[in-house]
Formats: structure tokens, C-alpha cells, sequence
């Protein structure tokens, strides 16, 4: 009897739900290194970290797929232009049959310091244009998980889209490049143990002070910060 039901599937585990990362930025060589398109770089650092290339053209976006310790995982730059990042987002949710819960958005953010990285289940669009974008292609709903990069706020009276496709400096490189690893790090773990209240306040907390032991250089040119 055992072995009958045991063939039939009633004791087979569930199949892990799939996670689908979305990375917004701007296509093309002249925005690759600036701080709009932080959203792309971290979508190359978990790449490059888990081992999935991404390198497939699919809803229009460059796209990759493959598993983390078994749980399969999708992963998605848009290539329709920053401020159309919902044409490909929307679809690829739809396609996969996302639970929104299970998609997470990086990109870039003015409200908070430079480097520093925050994890958060929902919220607004920040006077985002991607994330507008994305939002309107979920329907209104912003049930997402978003992963925010800090870029600092423009100095002066700088012109805040000239500041968005700035390109960093080689210190600001190094450290950007060091908070995208741990960014990758984050994201694994997030795969592994789903979006837990307790780890991802612990992270949270840790990059929120984390400017403050480090150095300043010229990409941080304020010192306020929204958390």
C-alpha cells in the first residue's frame, strides 16, 4: 500500500517556487558604469556570483535562467529604456505566473547614501521612472520586493538627470563594486530562506550604518538619508 501511494505522488515534496530578479537600467555602451544602470550592474554581480549567465533575448530583456541549491531562478535586464522597464517586467511576470512576493526589483536610489544597500517587501516608486513603469505593468500593485542601491543625492544645483548618468569615479567603482558583492550574498541567502522579517532586518540595519564606517568620497554629497 505504502509503495502504491508512494508511486502515485501523495508523499512527493511540492517543487520550489521559481524567484524572478529584475534589474532596471538603460541598454547600450554609453550608460554602461553610470548610476542609473546600478540596477543592470547587480543583475551581473548575482550573475556572476550564482553562475547563470545572461545572455538570452526573452520578453524584451537580456534574461538567464538556472537553479540555487535546487530552487529555480530567473533573472531579467529590461531592454526597452529605463522608463519602459514595465514592458518586459510585466510580461515576464506574467509569463512565469509570478506571485509578486517571489519578483524582486533592483535599482538605483537617491534617498539613500551612496553604497548603501536596503532590502524592503513593498513600497512606492520614489519619483522612480522604472519603477512607475513597473508598477503600472503590475497592475497598480506593489507587492514587490525591491533591493535599492544608494547613490547619494546630486550636489549643489546639479541637475539630477545629469547626476543619474554620471559615471563613477574609480574609488566610487571599488566601492560600489564591494557593495554589489554583498548585495549577491544577500540575494542567495533570500533564495535559500525565503524573505525572513529577522534576516532581513539584520541586513538592513547593518548597511544602514555601514557609510558611516567607511570612508566619504565625491559620490556622496549628502549626508541625510530616507530609511
Amino acid at each position: 500500500m505504502i509503495g502504491r501511494i508512494t508511486k502515485r505522488g501523495f508523499c512527493s515534496a511540492s517543487p520550489p517556487r521559481p524567484w524572478l530578479f529584475v534589474g532596471l537600467g538603460n541598454p547600450g555602451d554609453k550608460f554602461n558604469g553610470t548610476r542609473h544602470n546600478l540596477g543592470f550592474q547587480m543583475i551581473d554581480a548575482f550573475s556572476k556570483a550564482i553562475g547563470i549567465p545572461v545572455n538570452t533575448a526573452h520578453c524584451k530583456a537580456l534574461f538567464g535562467q538556472g537553479l540555487i541549491n535546487g530552487v529555480p531562478v530567473f533573472l531579467a535586464k529590461p531592454q526597452t529604456y529605463m522608463n519602459l522597464s514595465g514592458e518586459s517586467s510585466g510580461p515576464l511576470a506574467a509569463y512565469y505566473k509570478m506571485p509578486l512576493n517571489r519578483v524582486v526589483v533592483f535599482h538605483d536610489d537617491m534617498t539613500l547614501p551612496f553604497s548603501v544597500l536596503r532590502l524592503q517587501p513593498r513600497g512606492g516608486h520614489l519619483c522612480h521612472n522604472g519603477l512607475k513603469s513597473v508598477i503600472h505593468h503590475f497592475r497598480g500593485n506593489r507587492e514587490f520586493i525591491r533591493l535599492r542601491i544608494g547613490i547619494g543625492r546630486p550636489p549643489g544645483q546639479m541637475d539630477p538627470k545629469a547626476f543619474l548618468l554620471q559615471k563613477f569615479n574609480t574609488v566610487a567603482r571599488e566601492r560600489i563594486g564591494a557593495a554589489l558583492e554583498e548585495g549577491a550574498s544577500a540575494l542567495k541567502l533570500l533564495v535559500s530562506t525565503g524573505f525572513s522579517a529577522s534576516s532581513v532586518v539584520c541586513f538592513n540595519k547593518e548597511q544602514k550604518y555601514k557609510h558611516l564606517r567607511l570612508p566619504t568620497t565625491q559620490e556622496e554629497s549628502s549626508d541625510v538619508a530616507v530609511f
